[in-house]
């Protein structure tokens, strides 16, 4: 009887109070975006799943401006009790580590991640109009008019803008940029022509190239897109080597007791092998992830370290 006595209480000592009990209360998941675009789409997926087997609400906290500063600042104030988490993306998470100077968290140190939770790929898109239907086209014209050509992008930094000049970087070309104040109206520029070409979501791009408002080039995956099948890979069309995915995933604000984040892995790993989480993300042109913490964390160091190699070689400037 003493040795069972003893059995049950190294249980309880073997698993710190906190966790035993998670979740008690509803989750807040920041978002450091607006509604409507894909950081808060993926949220809203996962988080609907991950409400249904904790038991608990999760709830959507909306925090955009600042190209993700202002969420990802507030997710780092916040308690570590696993009770705040935020949707980490490629912006935030990474490019604004080589692009924005003092900025006031640290990717990897300010979090500890959980999992990734997607991936997806830009397009490369001409207007109809543009005298160019393949990449190496596009590459031949640009290099006949140096700096003359102007591509769109959603803002200096974000993945349309990088992608691009990872892109010209490999080439050996020079366009001219031209950022917009966020995603739509540089979208919307495109489609009219005011600029011909644009690096553009694969959600976005599959219906517009589909009703021939736009002509797709390339992704930028290693992948074919499978709703875009015809469409190669950069890659393929010309710039071995060449890969951008942006990517999803959730993170807590360090210190998060690691019972606990490892709870929400497993949770989050199993809600993204569902047939629900899987049908919402293949309408949004995603793929799932579901890598553990520590291979996360090797990740976003990685794609950090990219950016940061493509920043001091091509002498891009943040703004």
């Amino acid at each position: 009887m003493h040795r069972l006595i003893l059995a049950i209480a190294a249980l309880f000592i073997a698993v710190p109070a906190p966790a035993q009990n998670y979740p008690a209360r509803a989750i807040r998941f920041i978002v450091p975006a607006p509604p409507g675009g894909a950081p808060d789409a993926i949220a809203r997926i996962v988080g609907q799943k991950l409400s249904q087997q904790v038991g608990q609400p999760v709830v959507v906290d909306n925090r955009g401006g600042g190209n993700g500063v202002i969420g990802a600042e507030a997710a780092k104030m916040a308690q570590p009790d696993g009770y705040t988490v935020v949707l980490g993306y490629q912006g935030p998470f990474a490019i604004n580590a080589v692009m924005v100077p003092k900025l006031p968290y640290d990717p990897l140190k300010d979090f500890v991640p959980i999992t990734l939770l997607a991936t997806s790929q830009n397009v490369l898109v001409v207007h109809p109009s543009f005298p160019a239907r393949s990449l190496k086209e596009l590459i031949a014209v640009a290099k006949q008019k140096p700096g003359e050509i102007n591509y769109a992008s959603g803002g200096t930094g974000q993945s349309s803008h990088l992608s691009m000049e990872l892109l010209t970087h490999m080439a050996g070309i020079r366009m001219t940029h031209i950022p917009y104040k966020g995603a739509g109206p540089a979208l919307a520029d495109t489609i009219s022509g005011h600029v011909p070409l644009h690096f553009v979501a694969v959600a976005a791009a599959i219906p517009l190239t589909k009703a021939g408002k736009l002509v797709p080039l390339a992704v930028t995956g290693s992948e074919r897109v499978p709703s875009l099948p015809d469409v190669p890979t950069v890659a393929e069309a010309g710039l071995p080597g060449y890969e951008v995915l942006p990517w999803y995933g959730a993170l807590a604000p360090a210190n998060t007791p690691r019972e606990i984040v490892q709870r929400l892995y497993t949770e989050m790993a199993a809600a993204l092998k569902s047939p629900e989480v899987r049908s919402q993300y293949e309408h949004h042109g995603l793929t799932a992830g579901g890598m553990p913490p520590g291979q996360f964390h090797a990740f976003i160091e990685g794609d950090i370290a990219k950016w940061r190699k493509l920043v001091a070689d091509a002498g891009i400037k943040g703004e």
